[in-house]
């Protein structure tokens, strides 16, 4: 009696022990895939929220650039992966401003994960803009909404650059997926159409 009930129990520790196994595989598979996904929203940042093509708007008081190396309507290349789809793509230009740009670094408004190192808002679009440009470490409110929960975000300003800001128009790469006016794209994040 006293051997079937020990073989019983080493029975059942055994399934135990199994389970927990397989549930350990389990969760490091889903570990791994997690963090490979996390690292791939990371390279340039997770804009799987951001609204690419946006309405052609710009601030009232965002000023033309005067003289642009790309002018409104010319050709050019983009050499930057804000997004998948993006490096590469050829681009026709739809704006060009005098501005200041920020990365930033915030959390949305509608929860989730702090977006750091964020590229790229400019100086019109962030509230109490005054004839200075922000210093970073600075704190900002935003009042742009390239991506969701960004709109009325706090933010902490990581860099600023006086420079000419694009908006450009461009088919992604990936998927040919047709964008309009998008906002923005630097200058140096630009180079001649051949």
């Amino acid at each position: 009696m006293l051997f079937v009930l020990l073989t019983a129990l080493l029975l059942l520790l055994g399934a135990c022990s199994n389970a927990n196994e397989e549930n350990t595989e389990n969760s490091e598979s889903t570990d791994t895939e997690n963090t490979e996904e996390t690292k791939d929203n990371m390279e340039g940042m997770d804009h799987s929220n951001m609204d690419m093509s946006g309405s052609g708007e710009i601030p009232e008081d965002l000023e033309e650039a005067a003289s642009p190396t790309y002018e409104v309507g010319s050709k050019a290349i983009i050499e930057s992966d804000h997004m998948p789809g993006m490096n590469g793509a050829e681009a026709t230009i739809a704006g060009a401003y005098d501005t200041t740009v920020y990365t930033i670094s915030y959390t949305p408004t509608t929860g989730g994960e702090r977006v750091e190192d964020h590229k790229w808002v400019i100086h019109e679009e962030l509230e109490g803009a005054g004839e200075e440009p922000f210093k970073p470490g600075e704190e900002v409110t935003v009042n742009a909404e390239h991506m969701e929960g960004m709109d009325g975000a706090t933010a902490e300003v990581d860099s600023a650059e006086q420079t000419i800001v694009y908006m450009v128009d461009f088919t992604t790469t990936t998927d040919s997926k047709e964008v309009k006016n998008h906002k923005w794209v630097t200058e140096s994040e630009l180079s001649p159409a051949e």
